[in-house]
């Protein structure tokens, strides 16, 4: 019962830690300003995504390599 539970908690745990840095950056980038300088940028929301991507894998990674996937 402890285990199943104990896993549980480590997913969410896991879960949560990929997406509130995720949630962050929508958050900033959700606002309209119009003096943000890489919104004019040509790959400025490519450059955006790729980074969120390259969050969450470095997360992941991480995780990964501490066993919290076992």
């Amino acid at each position: 019962m402890h285990d199943k539970a104990n896993k549980r908690l480590n997913f969410l745990t896991i879960t949560q830690a990929i997406f509130v840095p995720l949630t962050l950056v929508v958050g900033i980038y959700g606002m309209n300003f119009s003096n943000m300088p890489e919104l004019g940028y040509k790959y400025g929301y490519f450059i955006t995504i790729g980074g969120m991507l390259f969050i969450a894998t470095l997360f992941l990674t991480y995780f990964k390599k501490k066993g919290w996937f076992n």
